[in-house]
């Protein structure tokens, strides 16, 4: 395993004179995508643990979203044609002569989570359900055949994790989270779960675009719409002002609304996502597995959600990167912002990468050697206690957007 450890000679992200961040929330298509399959993931996990006293292949990682049909009116609209929610790639559906009943766990699972999260969906009468997950490659499975200790790396890629997170990455990953309370549903039952906030700072400013779908039963007039908007763009302002040593320069909430077209001309819908009617969603356009998508940030090209826990770089590096690089700005001295690099190699064990690279950018030039030093030792810990780390991965410890 190769440790590079080097100073990046570069100006930190909060130091730069533009930064854009985006999160899309709780009920967008994206999100619900990538948390939906990673669900699946873990149950899938903990059944074969459970039968068999050890976690099987199966990567979970691909699944479409594809939108319905609505009819949206004041005081409550309708579903005319139901979204349907595809899960796909490879599972082990049988050891032996036994047999996993994996759709079954699929499909509930899915259901489970919406009606967890998603007030307003039926899970029976506004979703379908298509299960297009296949018997795992005679390749891959060959993997897990193997009785090593810790397993061989599933595929050949390459993740980036950073810390710490800007003034301008707290506050939009809180602003939705706050948004999607909740708390805040107790007060604005109409605020629909699908929420995407949009930040952009220029020097110490910060301006915010926030897309919020209303829930149309709650609303019985444009008047009223545009009130409760009022009321939500306040309150949301009140949070963000305390939340921030950033200047508000703008708030926005519904950028698209029309004034004197009635329904057509609001973000209105019927269950919380627009899903139900506008937006297809699909796995891997959502969150990185820090919960942002950060524009200024360097991006692997891996999606972490459903891929299995215990074999798959593209899950456990990229959560583990991330996790790496806070504990490495967290306990050791000197540092504005450090990014982790893992590389993996197709067979190789998970807890030799190919390459790690360590960059970080310091106070100053003092104590860099001291900076190495720790920075080394941390990494080293990290992959060591590896299956402890894959271990939180099966439970859902970590979450993935």
């Amino acid at each position: 395993m190769g440790i590079l450890i080097e100073k990046l000679n570069a100006v930190p992200v909060y130091q730069q004179k533009t930064e854009i961040v985006e999160r899309k929330g709780l009920g967008h298509p994206d999100f619900m995508c990538d948390s939906i399959v990673d669900r699946i993931s873990v149950a899938l996990s903990q059944e074969y643990l459970k039968r068999f006293g050890e976690i099987l292949h199966h990567n979970i990682d691909k699944a479409l979203l594809a939108a319905g049909e609505a009819e949206n009116k004041f005081n409550g609209g309708r579903i005319i044609k139901p979204m349907k929610l595809i899960i796909g790639d490879r599972a082990t559906y049988f050891v032996g002569g036994e047999k996993i009943d994996v759709d079954s766990i699929a499909v509930g699972t899915a259901k489970k989570w919406f009606k967890e999260n998603l007030r307003f969906l039926d899970v029976d009468k506004h979703m379908e359900y298509q299960v297009e997950l296949k018997q795992v490659s005679a390749a891959l499975a060959g993997i897990f055949k193997k009785k090593d200790r810790i397993l061989g790396a599933n595929d050949t890629s390459a993740v980036v994790g950073y810390a710490p997170l800007t003034a301008t990455e707290k506050i939009v990953l809180e602003a939705e989270r706050f948004l999607n309370s909740p708390e805040f549903k107790k007060r604005h039952p109409e605020s629909g779960e699908d929420i995407k906030v949009m930040g952009l700072r220029t020097n110490s400013d910060i301006d915010l675009t926030v897309a919020m779908a209303f829930v149309d039963r709650f609303i019985d007039s444009e008047d009223t719409y545009f009130k409760r908007k009022s009321e939500i763009l306040e309150e949301l302002r009140q949070f963000v002002g305390q939340k921030t040593q950033l200047n508000i320069s703008n708030i926005g909430l519904n950028a698209l609304d029309e004034r004197e077209k009635n329904e057509s001309g609001l973000y209105l819908t019927v269950t919380g996502t627009c899903a139900e009617s506008a937006d297809s969603g699909q796995v891997g356009r959502g969150n990185r597995v820090n919960g942002l998508i950060s524009l200024n940030r360097p991006a692997g090209t891996e999606a972490g959600p459903g891929k299995n826990p215990v074999s798959h770089v593209g899950k456990i590096y990229n959560l583990l990167s991330h996790d790496m690089a806070r504990e490495i700005f967290s306990d050791v001295s000197g540092l504005k912002e450090v990014y982790v690099w893992l590389l993996s190699e197709i067979g190789r064990p998970i807890d030799k990468p190919k390459v790690i690279i360590v960059q970080f950018i310091p106070d100053n030039d003092n104590g860099i050697d001291k900076i190495r030093k720790e920075v080394n030792e941390v990494v080293e810990k990290r992959m060591t206690n590896i299956q402890s780390f894959c271990r939180q991965l099966a439970e859902g410890k970590f979450s993935v957007c």
